[in-house]
């Protein structure tokens, strides 16, 4: 292979790589969430979500499912579907509801007001 062959081929193994992390990464964001289909485990520790705000993504009529565990008590809102469940210390609280509602929105530990979730339903 002559200089030239040569670093086409690298050149394009290097832009396969970029666009497999890519995808990768952006299916994979949200530290604390391992998957958007099936049930998402987030962990809170001292208030806040391990990992950061865990990041989900349905489409609409897919069913939403995750669980909260969690070191402190409160309340898990999840906002526009309006759905509250309480969480004791060191307990767990699961959710599972059908994606009805298309748009962008915040789970949070409501007295805390500290934000857990950003779910995105996609028409």
């Amino acid at each position: 292979m002559n200089s030239n062959t040569s670093r086409a081929a690298v050149g394009a193994v290097v832009v396969v790589v970029a666009v497999v992390l890519l995808v990768v990464l952006k299916n994979g964001s949200g530290g604390s969430s391992a998957t958007t289909k099936g049930i998402t485990r987030i962990v809170v520790k001292n208030g806040e979500p391990v990992g950061g705000i865990a990041q989900l993504t349905y489409d609409k009529g897919e069913e939403v499912r995750f669980k909260v565990d969690s070191d402190v008590s409160d309340e898990v809102h999840m906002h526009g579907y309006d759905i509250m469940k309480d969480v004791k210390a060191g307990g767990s609280v699961s959710f599972d509801f059908p994606a009805t509602i298309e748009g962008v929105f915040e789970a949070e530990l409501e007295g805390r007001k500290e934000q857990i979730l950003e779910l995105t339903v996609n028409p």
